[in-house]
């Protein structure tokens, strides 16, 4: 389980989330340098947020490279499950970014149950937000998915809440199997029931829990 604790846990990563993770370490690091290789990839990336990978084919290219075939060869089973997840994963990462330049908004072991609480009143409960979090648990399209963790994350930003993109991908690739999102479901609802505010919230520049940010 993710509480605010002195010892974050940290989930490892699947070969969908560490393809993401490297990729959006990559990204943030030259973005927060204000490379102007990475500042552009990550705005053509922002437009595919909310998108499923069939809704936009102008970001061939931008996602998925020679290393991530390697794991997902062309005739494994579920490929495009995994090219899903990580168009899904990294889409949203940039929206999540935009015009943060002072810190980076993918961090590990920031998982999504959690960042919705934090983002509710201590002791209280946000109903609306509950109610977006909850259909995005449980959307088996995967349009409807997409569409509320746009919103979610949109919120995410405006409260520089990061949110830990390798999970996230992992997470949204093992949710494109019925078992598996069962799996995501208790995972994500897990996440909101368990987290519990530290007494002082530092200011976000430290994380809270003393999680290293990704780089």
């Amino acid at each position: 389980m993710t509480t605010a604790s002195p010892t974050r846990f940290i989930h490892d990563l699947g070969n969908v989330g560490t393809a993401v993770d490297e990729r959006v370490r990559q990204l943030q690091t030259g973005y927060l340098k204000d490379l102007s290789e990475s500042v552009a990839t990550l705005a053509k990336l922002r437009r595919g947020a909310g998108r499923t990978i069939e809704e936009a084919p102008e970001l061939v290219g931008l996602t998925t490279n020679e290393a991530f075939y390697e794991h997902f060869p062309l005739d494994h089973p579920r490929i495009d499950d995994a090219e899903a997840a990580v168009h899904e994963a990294l889409t949203l990462y940039a929206l999540h970014q935009q015009s943060k330049r002072e810190k980076g908004m993918h961090r590990r072991g920031h998982e999504l149950g959690a960042a919705v609480r934090r983002l509710m009143p201590s002791g209280d409960i946000d109903e609306p937000l509950r109610k977006r979090f909850v259909q995005a648990q449980t959307a088996n399209d995967p349009r409807i998915r997409i569409d509320r963790l746009r919103a979610i994350v949109t919120l995410l930003r405006g409260e520089d809440l990061p949110l830990d993109y390798g999970l996230l991908a992992d997470q949204l690739y093992d949710s494109r199997t019925r078992a598996g999102a069962e799996r995501v479901r208790r995972s994500w609802g897990r996440g909101f029931q368990a987290y519990r505010a530290a007494k002082a919230e530092p200011a976000d520049g430290q994380d809270k829990d003393g999680a290293a940010p990704a780089e």
